[in-house]
């Protein structure tokens, strides 16, 4: 709205206006709203949910201090999507067909999450909306963006429609989904086109379970989230200027300026919401925000066309995702040959294994997050490899 208003003010000759014409500034206004919203309206939340009795229900699991978090107010993600849709809705461009996708990610998901909180407080079912009905919104989410991705003019924007993403290692950083089909037809193209809704989807879904299931630690899921949107947000930036991403050998998007703002906004949010979920958390963000986090960072590297990129610079959640599939799957498979399951892990996803070996929540917390830098690091540092 800002930007908008201040386009009209510039053509009346209004001083200082044509400062939202740059996106440096528009990006660190947002951040900057956003936490501030997520400071001051923090704790008015925390007080209303605690009013409400919204407390997370704690099951027993044997770790040091779990039960002293039983009664802490959940639904904390509301903070976190309160607070960015507004900045974004203040700073971003709104006639932009990304700031329109990833707004509607926001508060899809975030009513995904909102519905299982609700289920799981309210109705005292501690396993919340069904797994079925869960994947099925999810996927009908990714689908969606996946049919504007592909057939919307405004993504292409003028491009030729080529089917390549980024991909270090190689030359120009290019992967091109034409190769994996079989045909080299017609029928080659339509497949080619599949796979890459396919693979839309497939990481859509991915990266919402799997910040899901990073959600266990005070900070951990919010703190990890920053790092990897400020890393997506430097991408964007970077794709969406004509001369840095030729200077850069980074694939040019036009327009994609406007997801490095509301990364911006993302961001800004999850700190202000740091500082009431830091050890020991004042509130958790329940499904409500992991969701919705995880919607908002799967489908921004959708949109940047950076989707191959997410195993490493969300290595994070791609571990604790593995070590609840590796720990499962094992214990299946010695309980039907041993009859009695045996365990990879102490306890899956993978921070609780180190709560259980003795570390300190706020240690493995701690460390988590410079894993995340050093991978975020490296994501980008691997774009100058070829």
């Amino acid at each position: 709205m800002l930007y908008h208003l201040a386009k009209w003010l510039d053509s009346l000759s209004v001083p200082g206006m044509r400062l939202f014409g740059y996106l440096s500034f528009r990006a660190m206004l947002a951040a900057v709203i956003s936490m501030l919203i997520a400071f001051f309206i923090g704790k008015k939340i925390i007080d209303m949910l605690r009013k409400h009795q919204i407390g997370e229900e704690i099951r027993d699991l044997g770790l040091e201090g779990q039960m002293q978090k039983k009664g802490t107010p959940t639904m904390g993600g509301i903070i976190i999507i309160l607070s960015m849709v507004v900045s974004a809705l203040l700073v971003c461009r709104l006639d932009s067909i990304y700031t329109i996708l990833l707004i509607i990610t926001t508060l899809w998901c975030g009513a995904i999450g909102f519905t299982d909180d609700y289920i799981k407080v309210y109705k005292h079912n501690k396993e919340g909306m069904s797994a079925r009905w869960k994947l099925i919104l999810q996927f009908a989410l990714a689908l969606t963006i996946a049919l504007i991705v592909c057939f919307s003019p405004e993504i292409w924007n003028g491009m030729p429609k080529k089917l390549v993403t980024t991909i270090p290692f190689v030359k120009a950083h290019e992967f091109d989904y034409s190769w994996l089909s079989p045909f080299k037809n017609q029928l080659g193209v339509y497949t080619s086109w599949g796979i890459y809704m396919l693979m839309i989807i497939f990481v859509i879904l991915a990266c919402s379970n799997g910040t899901n299931l990073t959600d266990g630690l005070d900070g951990l899921a919010s703190g990890t989230s920053a790092i990897v949107g400020v890393a997506l947000g430097v991408m964007a930036w970077l794709g969406g200027d004509a001369l840095d991403s030729r200077y850069l050998n980074i694939m040019y998007l036009p327009g994609s300026g406007e997801v490095a703002i509301y990364m911006a906004a993302f961001v800004g949010s999850l700190v202000g919401f740091l500082w009431y979920n830091t050890f020991p958390a004042q509130v958790f963000m329940g499904d409500t925000g992991s969701l919705t986090i995880g919607g908002v960072i799967g489908v921004t590297a959708v949109l940047l066309r950076k989707e191959l990129l997410l195993p490493l610079l969300c290595g994070i959640f791609l571990m604790e995702s593995l070590s609840v599939i590796i720990q499962r799957t094992y214990f299946k498979y010695t309980k039907k040959k041993y009859g009695e399951g045996r365990r990879v892990f102490l306890m899956s996803p993978l921070h609780h294994h180190y709560q259980k070996q003795g570390m300190p929540e706020p240690r493995i917390v701690t460390r988590f997050w410079i894993i995340g830098i050093i991978l975020a690091v490296s994501t980008m540092a691997l774009l100058k490899i070829r």
